[in-house]
């Protein structure tokens, strides 16, 4: 279905308007589809979160893709968490179909970037879609220990970040550069056009994910516990100051207080960081949504 018409526009405007499922009737619909495979509970299920779909790819509309296509690539994401869904697992769908959601949306992004043809792996999806962010924090923290990194430098940490190779990042950094254009262009290329930047979906997150978000917490800090309960007393001591404080601590002062030089200190926290991301994985699709 084309999205620029009266009929997609009205499409979209009853899909927002669509009823919110409570928890229970939400798990008695997944139920009814995993073990009757009932289509009128599938529909249900499908028509309650659409606006969750809608509201996802709104926010890729930067990348170029029409919004339309990106609606499509949502939905389709949508209906693959649906089959897979397991009610029992105490995750809400609409956590779970979240990472569905946002995987279909990006696997189409980089498929049809226009500048950059970037291929679909993993390591490759994390790199397009995580470089800039990585860069302005590692940038930050080296700023805020009175650090100056070189780009060499600024390679090597995302790439130990990001978890692969530096060829990988200098790579993608290359491409991304050679496609970036001014968000204040003007569409038009006259005055009177608006520019690109007006454009951009609002990052705010929807009354949907706010509700899972809300519902789920709980379920996240008892797997982030059992994950940091993984960890040496040494790594959680790292990863409580530097991760899950208010204030959290530079490395320099953490290095001072274990004895440890600032690139320990580093090396100790990527480890554990690593260490706690295999753990909560073994939880499934419905954590990485969370912490997506």
């Amino acid at each position: 279905m084309a999205f620029d018409t009266p009929e997609s526009r009205h499409f979209t405007r009853t899909m927002m308007r669509a009823e919110m499922l409570d928890a229970e009737t939400e798990r008695a619909l997944a139920i009814a589809w995993r073990d009757h495979r009932d289509e009128a509970a599938l529909h249900r299920l499908i028509t309650a979160y659409m606006r969750l779909a809608i509201s996802m790819a709104s926010k890729f509309r930067k990348y170029g893709a029409p919004l339309g296509d990106l609606i499509q690539e949502a939905s389709l994401g949508l209906m693959k968490a649906a089959e897979k869904f397991d009610p029992d697992r105490g995750v809400r769908f609409s956590t779970y179909a979240m990472w569905w959601i946002k995987a279909s949306i990006q696997d189409h992004v980089m498929r049809n970037w226009s500048m950059v043809r970037t291929g679909s792996t993993s390591s490759q999806k994390a790199l397009f879609f995580n470089l800039r962010r990585v860069e302005a924090q590692l940038r930050r923290e080296a700023g805020d220990m009175g650090e100056r990194l070189d780009e060499h430098q600024l390679r090597e940490r995302v790439a130990q970040q990001i978890g692969v190779s530096v060829a990988e990042v200098e790579m993608m950094s290359g491409r991304l550069s050679g496609g970036d254009m001014s968000l204040n262009a003007r569409q038009s290329g006259e005055d009177e056009g608006r520019e690109w930047v007006e454009t951009l979906a609002d990052d705010a997150p929807g009354a949907e994910e706010t509700v899972a978000a809300k519902h789920d917490q709980l379920a996240l800090q008892g797997w982030l516990a059992e994950a940091l309960d993984s960890l040496t007393d040494r790594e959680r001591l790292i990863v409580t100051a530097r991760k899950m404080s208010d204030a959290p601590r530079t490395l320099e002062a953490l290095g001072g207080e274990l004895r440890l030089s600032k690139e320990r200190v580093r090396q100790i926290e990527a480890a554990a960081l690593e260490k706690m991301r295999h753990r909560l994985e073994r939880q499934g699709a419905g954590v990485q949504a969370l912490l997506a």
